[in-house]
């Protein structure tokens, strides 16, 4: 984005003005204004044209958006302070260690538990088969067979376990998630004032009147067909032939000139008497 200050529309900040442009193309038949969606140029079109002139949009807005990133940069600079050096909150250290001793711990078992039950019981039972096999009076064999369905059973129980697990986890993180969602609904007053001031002024100053000159140009009906192609508010590249044309006013033309080959004539060439006159 052409800013004189402000920085370009950051990577974590176009999915926002996404977001903005898709609700004003949602809601465009409620706007008299952009009544014309549909005749000429459908919303895929429009919202074509506006992501291929997202400089040109944000543009507009660029003392809001300048606004809202220092605000942003200012509150992530305050919560880091309270965190630790790796970026995680501070918390006693005989407690953090024993948290991470106990998670790391419990994740090796969960691991090693199935792997290492379920490897016996196939011992077991092939070892416990196979002698039940060549000596069928022999009660090792049975003794080896009940073990092995011990341990099979062992590494059913311990994955059974671990799926348990992995689901709880999963459904924690989704909380996580909801949770930092509501975080970013919740930022502290000026850095939403800041945000809801670049939206606004996003859409007032940006969005709408784009639609409203893309629906306005009289060429920007064929020339959408082509996504590329933009109304008249987008500066065009290209080249064009010079036009030529004579000079419209000015002094009567005057006669050419013309040329007329030189009149030689053989000299008068006489005899030794006669003298030229």
């Amino acid at each position: 984005m052409q800013m004189t200050s402000a920085p370009h529309l950051l990577a974590e900040d176009g999915p926002e003005y996404e977001r903005i442009l898709g609700d004003a193309l949602r809601h465009a038949h409620e706007r008299p204004d952009l009544e014309g969606v549909g005749d000429r140029l459908n919303t895929e079109q429009l919202r074509t044209m506006a992501l291929s002139a997202t400089a040109l949009i944000t543009a507009a807005a660029a003392t809001e958006y300048e606004h809202y990133v220092k605000a942003r940069a200012e509150l992530r600079r305050t919560s880091a302070t309270a965190e630790g050096p790796d970026g995680i909150p501070a918390v006693d250290g005989p407690q953090s260690t024993a948290a991470g001793s106990g998670a790391g711990i419990g994740a090796v078992i969960t691991v090693l538990t199935p792997l290492l039950a379920g490897t016996a019981a196939v011992i077991f039972l092939l070892v416990g088969y196979l002698l039940k096999a060549v000596s069928p009076s022999v009660a090792f064999g049975n003794s080896m067979v009940a073990a092995g369905w011990f341990f099979a059973a062992v590494a059913a129980a311990a994955i059974l376990v671990a799926a348990v697990g992995l689901l709880v986890t999963a459904l924690r993180n989704g909380t996580t998630s909801l949770a930092a969602e509501d975080e970013e609904q919740e930022l502290p007053e000026e850095v939403a004032r800041a945000r809801e001031a670049w939206r606004h002024a996003l859409l007032e100053r940006g969005i709408l009147p784009f639609l409203r000159d893309a629906l306005a140009d009289p060429t920007a009906g064929p020339a959408a067909r082509t996504p590329h192609r933009s109304p008249n508010r987008i500066p065009r590249m290209g080249y064009s032939r010079p036009d030529f044309s004579g000079p419209d006013e000015g002094p009567a033309a005057g006669p050419r000139p013309t040329f007329t080959s030189p009149d030689f004539t053989s000299p008068d060439f006489g005899g030794p008497d006669h003298q030229p006159d």
